[in-house]
Parts: C-alpha cells; structure tokens; sequence
C-alpha cells in the first residue's frame, strides 16, 4: 500500500519533515517513491509547502495520506 506521509529530518530535538509518497513496508525514514513538500513545525507559524498537484494525483491513483499529512493539506488548500 502506498502511503503520504511525513520523513523525518533535522537534528536533535529540531525536527523538520518532509512530505513523501512512500510504500508504507518502509521504514518512516527509508526508501520512497516521491517527495512532494515540506513541514517546518518549528517555524512561527508553521511552514508547509506541499504541489498539490501531486497530492492530488497520487490520492487519485490510491495513496492513502497519513492522519496528519491529511491535516496538513486541508491547511494547505485553505
């Protein structure tokens, strides 16, 4: 199963994610398909920058977004 879903980078308790389409038999930071935007929780607000475009193509093609990439692109298409 294919997956939208949040890649871990950054140091030591300064976290900052990636957004990538990965098959969910990987491991949260391993192999993926596509990365397609980033998530600065940091940031004040936070920063997310997300191609919709490709979002919404791989969900139509049957990736399933994690619960919250699925929150970070409903804050996105706000």
């Amino acid at each position: 199963m294919v997956k939208i879903r949040l890649r871990r980078m950054g140091g030591k308790k300064v976290p900052y994610y990636r957004v990538v389409v990965a098959d969910s038999h990987f491991s949260r930071d391993g192999r993926f398909i596509e990365e397609i935007g980033t998530y600065d929780p940091l940031a004040n607000p936070a920063v997310v920058k997300i191609d919709m475009e490709r979002a919404k193509y791989w969900i139509a093609n049957g990736a399933q977004p994690t619960d919250t990439v699925r929150g970070l692109l409903k804050k996105v298409e706000a």
